[in-house]
This record gives structure tokens, sequence and C-alpha cells, in this order.
């Protein structure tokens, strides 16, 4: 059985150093992303390097860039490309294959060619109009009204921008003169994080958008550096679709980014675009100077030519009014002719007429008097008849009430066999107490008789009889 050999760690990390340096002993151009740049205080930057397919990483390495090499590949960086080295960018390497016996396997970058990277900031820009045409949003911004004099301004910088600071120190002289007002978005407007910033930004001014006339990008510092977020198809989209008119004023005067191709305007300095704003307040106002002399100008030709046409009209009704004066003379006098002769024939007229009616009158009260005779022969007739027959009612009424009084005499009664007895003079009425000796007198149709009571009794019985009788 053989015996087991061992290692030391140390042995075959050094063995495999001596492998890679001996493969890789010399120096490659690789296409990679720098994920991360990791610059130290040190001055020395470890980046990290990847490369994505689909937005996804494939592959992935750690690098480095000592102090002395960061200086140069940034100068050149920023000469070439107008903004340092930063992440998120594809570059183009030279880079060395190393192996450390603590950090393991990594690169060492020895340059960077710029010119890859340039290429690549116009790749991106290029997709991102190419996006913005097949959206068919590209000038979408642009068509926007800009008010005549935007009075309400957004602005999107930083607080500490030196671009901000020359923008609102020319705003401030102006504000003595013109209403201005202006209210801060504060944001990063280069590096890494500007796109994210800026767009948080918008979003804000959106939800009050009904407070502003127009929004401005005002970017700090005055170098031509930190552009390419300027070409993101997110910012871009966003500002070209922006319901307010969007200016920028970025500080570079060369490769238009695509923000600056679609916003409604761009200057070349914050400066630049103040000086912008004033002058459609400037032109507003020598057009409202203009328009006011022109107004007076106006004013002036219109009352000579109304005192003008005054003057012709005040002739014209003079001369009208002479003549209808005359008219009327004429007219008068022959009215005064003719009014003899129209006196008289309305007198005549008047005549005929009067006679006319007293004829008619004549007539209405001949009939009218004939017709009341009728009337009251009439009514004669039939007041004579009516009084007949009430007299003759009357008389039968009067035969009536006499055969029943008749009727009712105490003579007649009498004759029929009846007696009225008396006592002390008065007929004896239902009820009367009386008593023994005292004198009564009946009297008959043909007698009359004295008695003197022995007896006296009240006859229950004959109540209803006697009753009977006087009802009959």
């Amino acid at each position: 059985m053989n015996e087991r050999q061992v290692f030391t760690l140390k042995q075959v990390v050094s063995s495999i150093k001596k492998t890679i340096s001996e493969r890789y002993n010399s120096s490659y151009w690789v296409k990679a992303e720098m994920h991360k740049l990791n610059k130290y205080p040190s001055g020395h930057a470890f980046p990290e390097l990847v490369q994505k397919e689909d937005g996804k990483i494939v592959a992935q390495i750690n690098a480095n860039i000592w102090k002395t090499q960061f200086e140069q590949i940034n100068r050149k960086f920023i000469a070439t490309v107008k903004e340092p080295l930063n992440e998120g960018k594809n570059l183009l390497l030279l880079v060395r294959v190393v192996y450390n016996d603590n950090y393991g396997l990594s690169l060492q970058i020895l340059d960077i060619d710029p010119s890859f990277s340039l290429g690549e900031l116009q790749k991106e820009r290029d997709e991102t109009l190419k996006k913005l045409n097949a959206l068919g949003i590209l000038n979408n911004n642009q068509q926007l009204q800009l008010p005549l004099i935007p009075k309400r301004i957004a602005l999107i910088s930083a607080d500490s921008s030196k671009g901000l600071s020359d923008f609102m120190e020319i705003i401030k002289d102006a504000k003595a003169k013109y209403v201005i007002e202006t209210y801060l978005f504060q944001a990063y407007l280069q590096g890494d994080v500007a796109v994210d910033s800026i767009l948080q930004a918008l979003r804000k001014i959106k939800k009050i958008q009904h407070h502003f006339d127009a929004v401005l990008i005002i970017r700090g510092g005055g170098g031509e550096v930190g552009l390419s977020c300027y070409n993101n198809f997110q910012l871009c989209e966003a500002i070209a679709t922006f319901p307010l008119p969007v200016l920028t004023g970025i500080g570079h005067s060369t490769n238009l980014t695509v923000a600056e191709m679609i916003a409604y305007r761009h200057a070349i300095t914050p400066t630049k675009l103040a000086e912008f704003i004033l002058e459609n307040y400037q032109r507003f106002d020598h057009d409202l100077l203009k328009l006011s002399l022109a107004i007076g100008n106006q004013s002036t030709y219109l009352l000579q030519d109304s005192k003008h046409r005054f003057t012709l009209l005040t002739k014209a009704m003079q001369q009208i009014a002479l003549q209808q004066n005359n008219r009327s003379k004429h007219e008068l006098s022959f009215m005064i002719k003719n009014l003899g002769h129209l006196s008289k024939e309305s007198i005549n007229n008047q005549k005929y007429l009067t006679l006319n009616f007293k004829s008619s009158l004549k007539q209405s009260v001949f009939t009218f008097i004939s017709q009341s005779k009728l009337e009251l022969l009439q009514q004669e007739v039939k007041t004579k008849l009516s009084f007949q027959q009430n007299l003759n009612q009357q008389e039968n009424t009067l035969a009536s009430l006499t055969s029943i009084v008749k009727a009712l005499d105490p003579a007649q009664v009498l004759k029929r066999g009846y007696s009225i007895t008396f006592f002390n003079g008065k007929a004896i009425q239902e009820g009367q107490k009386l008593k023994k000796g005292d004198k009564i007198t009946s009297l008959g149709s043909a007698f009359t008789l004295e008695a003197t009571i022995e007896n006296f009794q009240a006859n229950e019985n004959n109540k209803d009889l006697d009753k009977n009788q006087a009802t009959s």
C-alpha cells in the first residue's frame, strides 16, 4: 500500500501561483463591466468586474488598481469621456492575471481604453434615441406650451451647486422688476445616483404640477464630467413625457446628451438658462411697451378721425336741419291754406252727423216709449189678474173661518142640548171644589135653573167621557 502524500496549504498556494504566473505571463485586453469601484482613502481601488447576459451576472472576478495607475487612468478617462471613472459602465481593460498568497486570484488593471467607453456611451445614447423614437415620444416635451412669462419655476439641483448659485444670482436681480417664484427640489445631478435622484424629484413635482409653469434641471459645477446619466433611457423617457416643459442647463458645450435633445429647451450653462427665462420677460415687457405706444398712437388717430367725422356730421346735420325747417315751413303754409276748407268741411260733416243723430234719437225714444207702454199694459193685466186671484182665495179662507167660528158659538152649543153651570157668576171649571149649600145656576137654550147643592161628589168615571165630548 502506497503511503499517502500530504501537502501544506502554502505549498498548494505557491504551486498555483507559479502555474498561473507561468501560464499568464503577459497582459490582456478584457471587456467587462465595473460593477463596483471600491476606491479607498489610500488612493488604491479594488473594483468588482462582472459580465452580464440578459441582465444576469455570468462571470465575476475581483481586480485592483494601484494609486499611481488609478490617477493616470482617471485623468485620461476624463479628458476623453468627459467624466471620471465610475461604476456601471462597460470598459476595455488592460489587465494582468495575478495570484496572491492571502487574497487569491485577481486581475491587476494596468490601463483602460477611454475611446471604447466613449463608444459605449455613444451606443447607449443612440439606443435611447432609437427607443424614444419607436415610442413616438421623442418630441413630446418640445410640443408643450411654455407660458409667455413663466412665473412659477421648479428647480432640480443641489443646494450647494455653483451653477444653481449663478442661476439664482441673475433671477434675484430680476425679481426687483418681475415676479418670479422658484422652488428647489434637491437632487444629485451627476454620477451613478443621478438617474434615480432626478427621477424622484420629477415624481414629486408631477404630484403638484398645477403649482408650476416649468421645470429646470440645473447641474452644478463647471467641468464636463458625469454626463452619461443624461443618456439613460428611463430618465429621458420621464423628461419626454413630463406634463410640464422641462428646460436643462447642465454646463457643457459639446456632445449634446439625449436629455438635452428631447427637453423643451437646453442651455449651455445655468447662467444662459436664466438669461433665456428673463428674455421672455424682457420680450413681453418690450412687446407690452410697443403695444402701449401703438394703442396711444391709434387712440390719437381715432380721436382726430372722430373729431373730423364729428365736424362733417355736424355740418351735415345743420344742412339737413335747414332743409327740414324749410320743408316744415312749406308744409305749415300749405296746411294753413287748407285749414279753412277743412274746417268748413268738418263743420258740415258735424251738422250732418248731428241731424242724423237727432233723427235717430227721436226714433229711438219713440220706440222706447211705445215698448214701455206695451210692457206697462201687460204688467197691469198681470197685476189685476193676480190681485183678483188673491182676493178670491182670501174670501174663501174667510168663509171657512166664519163657519168654524159660528160652530163654536155658545148659543149654538146650547141649542144642541148642552147647558152651562155657573157659580158666583163664573162657569164651573174642572177640578173646582164646591160644598153643600153653595148656590149654582144652570143655563140652557130654553131655560135658566137655579139650585142649592145638597150633596157634591166628583165623578171620576166621567173624566174620559168629558174629555171625549170636549174634543168632539
